[in-house]
């Protein structure tokens, strides 16, 4: 039996050494910096369920570490237990080779699950609220009105689009965006 570690961040700004220092007793370790929505693109797990033998163990530090949704981490927890693998989740105490750790393994995925709902929830009341007091989301526009009329009566009279690009300090890309997609002369 070999013990096989997993660990994940959402983001590249985040560290995984928590974590790792976490499952540094495990025989092998994958880790990723990928977001948990799917299973689709994240490697290191793909590669860390492939790697896992009867017998093994897979360690995670937390349960959302592994999926976001109940039905994700249902799917994985049904591959391990057809191939007789068991699930052991430190932060939360859970080993599914237990009765025990079998329920609270199912009762937190739940709760979890219902977590990110809510945080959903959260996020969308409190973007149109935002959107009702008037917030703009995005990028500030890098030219005023007046500029951008400027621009394509520059364009009009044959500037050529590099010149507007180092007039404007824009890339080529947001000129031709602003002009809308003009050829090129």
């Amino acid at each position: 039996m070999s013990q096989v570690g997993y660990a994940r961040v959402s983001s590249t700004g985040q560290s995984l050494d928590v974590q790792l220092s976490k499952l540094n007793h495990c025989d092998k370790i994958f880790s990723e910096k990928k977001s948990a929505t799917t299973t689709n693109g994240r490697t290191a797990l793909k590669e860390c369920l492939s790697y896992l033998r009867e017998g093994d163990q897979l360690v995670i530090t937390r349960l959302d570490r592994l999926a976001r949704s109940v039905m994700d981490l249902s799917q994985i927890t049904y591959d391990l237990q057809q191939r007789n693998i068991d699930l052991v989740v430190i932060d939360q105490q859970i080993d599914t080779s237990t009765p025990t750790g079998k329920l609270m393994f199912n009762m937190l995925g739940a709760i979890a699950e219902f977590e990110t709902e809510l945080r959903k929830e959260r996020q969308v009341d409190g973007i149109t609220k935002a959107l009702e007091k008037g917030v703009k989301f995005g990028a500030k526009a890098k030219l005023t009105d007046e500029q951008v009329q400027q621009m394509k009566l520059e364009r009009s009279d044959g500037v050529l689009i590099r010149e507007l690009c180092a007039n404007y300090g824009l890339s080529k890309a947001s000129v031709y965006r602003i002009l809308g997609a003009q050829t090129v002369r």
